[in-house]
């Protein structure tokens, strides 16, 4: 016992300096680079004319702002009360909380190269054909008429539109951003690297072997269904993941697991219902089940 208990200490602390080291140096690069990017240039881009474009903007905006599936909803809210398209705005609901750069520079370090274009492309097409879809069919009769004060990126404003404000500013705030948002998250971190080191140490390879000996076609669904209820980050969820794939677990129902459980949580679902009524609701669910699952697919296929 107090070897394991060693072991998982260990690999404890090694994934846990990796993975804060990664975050600190990616999340320093974007925050300063966010700062230069006008959001009135990209919310008029997400307006435009062009359903393609405008489709396309939502899920680029998703891309670029790091928030978990319930910080999603200040914004989305924001964006429904600008009159966004409909279109762009469940796009954008999808892509944020599984895309944003320093989570892709994480799985290439944790997956590679190849898995990581893999998941970023299917998760970023099926972000755009459901929200197509979504607004095809007129679900935007489902969305509840509310008023919420937005959270839009007010903070960086400043540092646009100042002309002569120099770099060491820029930098000092890019340090200070980067200081807020790992203490929002290094618990996240902490635990999911926890997690990954129990898993790791301690689960017995016989279970997770009987597990990766069943037909991967109905162990797909299964963890996309038990993904979705769940509140993990992806930032929790990726080094949990890494765990079950050193020890045996195929990442077909690994990367089905990580994006339901990314894409959708229960207190998520229950602010949505604040927004929009049932019938919308109960779609974004499907929704985030059917990305999972057929992406679990994919990945099943390629064989990877």
């Amino acid at each position: 016992m107090p070897d394991l208990v060693t072991k998982v200490l260990l690999e404890f602390l090694s994934l846990s300096k990796n993975l804060l080291v990664l975050f600190l140096g990616i999340s320093f690069f974007i925050s300063f680079i966010q700062a230069y990017v006008p959001f009135e240039k990209v919310e008029k881009w997400m307006g435009s004319k062009n359903p393609f474009l405008g489709n396309l903007a939502g899920a680029l905006l998703g891309f670029i702002t790091p928030f978990c599936s319930c910080s999603t909803i200040p914004l989305l809210v924001t964006m429904l009360n600008r009159n966004v398209p409909f279109q762009t705005v469940m796009t954008y609901l999808f892509t944020s909380p599984l895309l944003d750069p320093w989570i892709l520079g994480l799985m290439a370090y944790i997956y590679g190269v190849k898995v990581t274009a893999i998941y970023t492309v299917t998760t970023f097409v099926f972000s755009m054909i459901i929200g197509w879809y979504l607004n095809k069919k007129n679900y935007k009769e489902q969305v509840k008429k509310v008023m919420i004060k937005g959270n839009l990126p007010e903070q960086d404003e400043r540092r646009r539109k100042d002309l002569v404000l120099n770099i060491k500013e820029s930098i000092k705030e890019s340090i200070k951003e980067t200081i807020d948002l790992i203490r929002s998250v290094l618990v996240y971190i902490l635990i999911g690297a926890f997690v990954g080191a129990i898993i790791k140490e301690a689960v017995p390879t016989n279970f997770l072997t009987f597990i990766s000996d069943q037909n991967q076609w109905w162990v797909i669904p299964l963890a996309a269904i038990i993904g979705v209820p769940l509140y993990i980050r992806l930032s929790t969820m990726l080094p949990i993941a890494q765990a079950l794939l050193v020890n045996g677990f195929p990442i077909a129902p690994t990367m089905a697991l990580l994006i339901g459980g990314a894409g959708a949580s229960l207190p998520e679902i229950i602010m949505l219902k604040s927004i929009f009524h049932k019938k919308l609701v109960s779609a974004f669910v499907v929704s985030v089940f059917l990305m999972a699952t057929v992406s679990g697919y994919l990945f099943l296929v390629l064989e990877l």
